[in-house]
């Protein structure tokens, strides 16, 4: 752990009331930032529009930003015109959604996260083999209806560990899970614990289908909530891994936690008789955010910053296949994401 100071110092009557507890890792993950900076890249090289299905990831700032820039956020690729260029979001698209996208002769950029990438094949696989796929995660989510696509007469989605009882299989010595990337750690695991006591056979995915960044700002918040009144997390009300978070936070002993897409939603009152706070941020954040929170605090009393570490990541992923290429053509780097001074993100991943 480490101890530092908020900037800009707080104000000279501000009231000395407590501190902060600062979670590493935070923010933007490794997927998260291959997925911007490919639209960024895309305007920067083929010019405004460019346009994006879905959000490109799920926080209100990024998408906003992006969108003054010139890129045009569609549900559907029928709403691209016919031979424009479009960016599928980090959380992945079926295979009828390519199939749609070719029909309309578009020029796809797929921002996937490979570790959403990852889960689709296995989907693949194990339906290829006829296995019953019991996909855990949240009905409704684009990365789920993503996966989902890849053999939907194969897969059902299980969305809590309340759901067990009302699957239903072919054969109960064939049948394998698989699960949403940004979905509580913890709660996963119930529900495979339940699923198996049904299905003793049960398989696993032969590796965590859970993202490490889900994963690290889980352990982090763990760390950091039972030394703290309030946690205030980071993040838009879409964001799966954002909302796990603030849940988190209230399982793992904070008195109370909220969650803010900026520092001016955060109410005064939330900070009565509060001597610790505790600040994180979902995976789709940048840092600038975290900033923002940390001045307000800082403001108001809460000037002394704790980091408190529990993982270093330096996963880093490069851009899409279909964006390097282009780049590299013309001489414009070697399709590797860049840092930018504005998100100024404090995890190592890129």
């Amino acid at each position: 752990m480490t101890t530092t100071s908020a900037s800009p110092a707080p104000a000279t009557d501000a009231p000395t009331t407590g501190r902060v507890l600062l979670a590493a890792p935070r923010g933007y993950c490794a997927g998260v930032d291959r997925a911007v900076v490919a639209v960024e890249k895309a305007l920067e090289h083929y010019g405004a529009p460019i346009y994006v299905r879905k959000e490109i990831v799920h926080n209100k700032y990024v998408v906003e930003t992006l969108a003054e820039r010139g890129a045009i956020f569609v549900d559907e690729t029928d709403e691209v015109p016919e031979g424009a260029r479009v960016v599928f979001s980090a959380h992945g698209v079926s295979p009828a959604v390519h199939e749609a996208a070719a029909a309309r002769s578009l020029e796809t950029i797929d921002a996937t996260c490979p570790l959403v990438t990852k889960v689709h094949k296995e989907a693949v696989r194990f339906a290829a083999d006829d296995y019953d796929i019991l996909l855990i995660g949240h009905e409704g989510h684009e990365e789920v209806e993503g996966t989902a696509g890849e053999a939907p007469e194969h897969i059902q989605i299980v969305n809590s560990p309340d759901e067990v009882d009302k699957v239903v299989v072919r054969d109960p010595d064939k049948v394998v899970w698989i699960s949403q990337t940004t979905l509580s750690v913890d709660e996963t695991m119930e529900t495979v614990r339940r699923l198996r006591e049904r299905f003793p056979t049960l398989q696993d995915p032969p590796s965590d289908d859970i993202c490490y960044a889900t994963q690290n700002r889980q352990v982090a918040v763990k760390k950091l909530a039972p030394r703290c009144e309030l946690v205030i997390v980071v993040g838009s009300r879409n964001s799966s891994n954002s909302v796990r978070l603030m849940e988190v936070a209230k399982e793992a002993g904070a008195d109370d936690a909220h969650l803010v897409d900026y520092a001016k939603e955060i109410d005064p009152a939330w900070l009565e008789g509060v001597t610790t706070v505790g600040v994180t941020s979902g995976a789709s954040v940048p840092e600038i955010l975290v900033e923002e929170v940390l001045r307000f605090l800082a403001e108001r009393g809460y000037g002394e910053v704790e980091e408190v570490r529990t993982a270093t990541e330096d996963l880093m992923f490069s851009l899409p296949r279909e964006l390097r290429g282009a780049l590299k053509a013309a001489g414009q780097g070697s399709g590797r994401p860049e840092r930018e001074g504005r998100r100024a993100l404090r995890v190592e991943a890129v």
